[in-house]
């Protein structure tokens, strides 16, 4: 089958579920596992082409800047297989979640998590701002209807400030959108890193697209509109939330900065984004340590955990692509982003399930829950392994690839801001674990099948499997990315 085919059902078999599953909204669990199955057979095919270097397809046959290009590369493909993963469980637990929810709630869920999706796999594959933009947008319209689900007035309250930082950041982006075409009369990433960036406008709309990104990547100052989007929303929404939307947006952030832009990423400026993420894992470690919600403390522990994303940015942007190290910098990123994305929407599912089985998610009702939900305290377990640091999981590669980096680089200094963040969240993880492994019981929990505690853990043991097995997927980062030797790492 053609590779643009394939690539087209992989991108938007979730859009095409959508519709039907707002025209027969009581179907929307089996709609959404259809798409699943869809996708998931068309990424295959995608894979086995991305093996052999970079896929590149314009739509209907126009090349850029007139045509749509999209283009999978080992990064993409490696996001892609993410976001289908995370969302095949997370559709799963929802028949769980919804079963007993009104039907309102229900019918609403299904095509806004399948937009949500699309929106998702958009952004990763085009290679057109603009279109990115649509991506985006798809994506946050959703994402606000998710936090809003409820309908509760704390939910409605988040989803309406989740609103406002959305459209600001839209509106950013937007206007450096209309400075780059107005200067270079295109959007197309490959065609803007042939251009000539030089222009002080050039300048203002790179700083402005970067704003627009950053308050939908939620760092640190512009988080302001996460903790409680995720806290608020239904399990299913958080982990879906939480694990892969700000993600988009940082994807976008490192095509500006790596590819289209790369003449204007002077060092004091990525210095500058590594900086903001410093003081995003200190402050929303911080602020995770000081929670009594559960919820709570892993939405602040995911303001956390973008920080360390930022660390790519002075290890391997700008005249650093071209050293040794940059290579190891680059994959360790990615090894974050996806075990991060694994581990954190396997922790919403634990804090769901616990929550359906004691009532809330105060920490206080967590006690002695090892006795009575063991595979559900085990998947949280290893998923805060996994955002410590810890070996075997991929969190370990990601930390241990950037701490040989900033060594190797001679920037030390943020290996210590590395180890730091892996001590500050083993200290508000340790919390949870100690009061679910306390030895005084809990009376009155509702029970919980069997079977849906597997789900977070499957998420949970794929984060760990990233690190036990981390050659094959540091292999396919570097798919058609220009990448450093890797002597050393």
């Amino acid at each position: 089958m053609r590779v643009d085919v394939v690539l087209s059902v992989a991108v938007l078999a979730p859009l095409m579920a959508a519709l039907p599953a707002v025209i027969w909204p009581r179907r929307g669990p089996n709609i959404a596992l259809a798409g699943v199955v869809a996708a998931a057979m068309a990424l295959v095919a995608v894979w086995q082409a991305v093996w052999q270097g970079s896929v590149t397809t314009s739509l209907g046959g126009w090349s850029a800047p007139l045509g749509i290009v999209w283009t999978v590369d080992g990064v993409g493909a490696a996001l892609l297989t993410l976001i289908l993963l995370v969302m095949a469980v997370v559709l799963l637990f929802a028949r769980l979640e919804f079963s007993s929810a009104p039907a309102r709630q229900a019918d609403s869920f299904w095509p806004l998590v399948l937009l949500l999706w699309a929106g998702l796999n958009v952004v990763v594959v085009t290679d057109d701002l603009f279109n990115a933009y649509v991506g985006l947008e798809l994506t946050s319209l959703a994402a606000v209807g998710l936090v809003a689900l409820t309908g509760k007035s704390d939910a409605l309250a988040a989803s309406l400030r989740y609103l406002g930082y959305a459209l600001l950041g839209s509106l950013w982006y937007l206007l450096g959108t209309a400075l780059l075409y107005g200067q270079h009369a295109t959007l197309d990433i490959g065609l803007l890193a042939q251009a000539d960036w030089q222009q002080p406008l050039d300048a203002l709309a790179l700083a402005l697209i970067t704003l627009g990104l950053l308050i939908k990547t939620a760092l640190f100052p512009f988080h302001a509109w996460l903790p409680a989007a995720h806290a608020g929303a239904p399990a299913s929404a958080s982990a879906v939330l939480s694990a892969l939307v700000p993600k988009a947006a940082f994807l976008l952030l490192l095509k500006i900065w790596f590819e289209a832009g790369v003449a204007l990423a002077s060092p004091p400026a990525l210095t500058g984004l590594a900086l903001l993420g410093t003081l995003a894992i200190v402050h929303g470690s911080l602020l995770a340590f000081r929670q009594s919600r559960l919820k709570l403390l892993i939405a602040w522990s995911t303001v956390a955990q973008i920080g360390y994303l930022f660390l790519v940015f002075p290890l391997a942007g700008g005249t650093a692509a071209a050293q040794p190290w940059a290579a190891g910098a680059w994959s360790g990123t990615w090894f974050q982003l996806l075990s991060h994305g694994l581990a954190k929407a396997s922790m919403f599912l634990c804090a769901g399930l616990w929550l359906r089985a004691v009532g809330h998610d105060r920490l206080e009702g967590l006690r002695g829950l090892a006795g009575a939900m063991p595979i559900t305290v085990l998947a949280f377990g290893l998923a805060a392994i996994s955002l410590m640091g810890l070996p075997p999981t991929g969190g370990f590669t990601a930390k241990y690839l950037l701490l040989v980096a900033a060594f190797a680089s001679g920037q030390w200094w943020w290996a210590l801001v590395i180890v730091a963040g892996g001590l500050l969240s083993a200290l508000y993880l340790y919390r949870p674990m100690a009061l679910a492994m306390s030895r005084q019981g809990n009376e009155t929990l509702r029970p919980v099948a069997m079977r849906w505690q597997w789900l977070p853990l499957l998420l949970a043991l794929a984060a760990v499997a990233l690190g036990l097995a981390s050659g094959l997927p540091f292999e396919a980062l570097q798919i058609g990315r220009p990448t450093a030797s890797t002597e050393g790492l």
